[in-house]
């Protein structure tokens, strides 16, 4: 174990820090097969249920800015604790909705207080883990992606047995589960106090973030390998289910190929980045990325049979993970005393260009794979492209 970490009980924190970020990949998926249930019961339309999907989104971005200079000023631990109650709580009122107006806030809550708890996250896993910040964030990556595995499935079974209220009592009871766990076994990290407050810290603690121009090749990176990441989660179920016309089991299966190739490049990484370092491990990365987004764009346009697709996006998606979490401990690295914020600046650049890719496939008009392909292989040429530019100054930089 490294040094770094042999004071904490990895055993007990990663899985729990996993658990806590969690809770946003089971709220947006555990309720998706439940969509037309709900529609029917509050007596809406889908495209209304649908809505409170975009809103989760928007909610947890702006939670994200709002909490993240906070966590930096109140500690990890407190927020988190905050968070997660308040998640549990607008959680157990959605069980309870019958309007659907009144369903579309009480996701808006429920996103904006899941936000308090996961902004902490990695902030507590840079302490942990310092220089060895992407393994730290693999690992967690890594165990977390079980939930987008589980979640449609889970909700799907809830739904065979009893009504759509009953995912939300189970998002409940997950969140002060784990509430109950974090009163026990996490740990708090040491908090760097700003006199500024209200506005003035909010501005503050931005400004340190945006204007560090060490950094901003690492943000654009991040926030174009989470554009290509929801390129594929917006558009696999029109690829693979109206495109290819596979049952919605053989779905299901080639769903969990993609996201178990997403995990395996996060254990890549955990055994190789102590050797190299996060910077090589990400040109690694956006190697793996450039050759197999190339091939998913080549096979789209040739129109090739459906296992050509899904065996260019098993290693694109890969690489996504590997590049993904090299960049966002590239960013921490350099913000010791603004981890919160930085998250913060992280999480919403991703779950903002994630809400451009619907608008962006409507115009586009996608009727094949192409749109998605291209989209996909050009978030990976533009991070290329920021980090070559970044290798250049810094070679440059070197040099005088």
């Amino acid at each position: 174990m490294d040094a770094s970490v042999s004071s904490f009980n990895t055993r007990i924190l990663l899985p729990l820090l996993a658990s806590i970020v969690a809770i946003t990949p089971l709220a947006i998926d555990m309720y998706l097969p439940a969509m037309l249930v709900i529609a029917n019961d509050l007596q809406t339309s889908m495209p209304n249920v649908q809505i409170s999907l975009s809103i989760y989104l928007a909610g947890y971005s702006l939670g994200m800015l709002f909490f993240g200079p906070i966590a930096d000023q109140i500690g990890r631990r407190k927020l988190a604790k905050i968070g997660l109650t308040l998640f549990g709580a607008s959680s157990l009122a959605l069980a309870f909705t019958t309007e659907i107006h009144a369903f579309w806030i009480l996701r808006a809550v429920q996103a904006f207080t899941g936000a308090a708890a996961t902004v902490v996250v990695p902030g507590i896993i840079r302490h942990m883990y310092q220089k060895n910040t992407a393994k730290g964030m693999s690992y967690v990556s890594m165990i977390m992606m079980i939930a987008p595995l589980l979640a449609p499935s889970i909700g799907s079974l809830i739904l065979g047995v009893s009504l759509w209220s009953t995912i939300f009592l189970v998002l409940a009871a997950y969140s002060f589960i784990i509430l109950a766990f974090v009163q026990v076994y996490l740990i708090d990290i040491p908090i760097h106090t700003n006199e500024k407050k209200g506005l003035a810290l909010f501005f503050d603690s931005y400004k340190i973030i945006l204007s560090n121009k060490e950094a901003r090749a690492d943000i654009l990176s991040s926030m174009f390998v989470s554009f290509g990441f929801f390129c594929f989660l917006t558009s696999v179920p029109f690829v693979y289910l109206d495109l290819f016309k596979v049952s919605e089991q053989l779905f299901g299966v080639l769903f969990a190929f993609n996201v178990m190739a997403l995990m395996f490049g996060n254990f890549l990484n955990t055994r190789i980045v102590p050797r190299i370092g996060s910077r090589k491990m990400l040109y690694y990365g956006l190697i793996c990325g450039l050759l197999s987004g190339g091939a998913l764009l080549t096979f789209s346009l040739l129109h090739m049979p459906l296992y050509y697709i899904v065996a260019s996006i098993a290693p694109l998606m890969m690489s996504l993970g590997i590049t993904a979490s090299n960049a966002d401990s590239l960013i921490l690295m350099k913000f010791e005393k603004n981890t919160g914020t930085a998250t913060a600046v992280i999480g919403t650049l991703r779950f903002g260009s994630g809400a451009l890719v619907g608008p962006l496939l409507a115009i586009m008009h996608a009727k094949s794979a192409v749109p998605f392909s291209s989209l996909m292989f050009s978030a990976v040429v533009l991070t290329v492209l920021v980090q070559w530019l970044y290798y250049l100054k810094d070679k440059k930089n070197a040099s005088l």
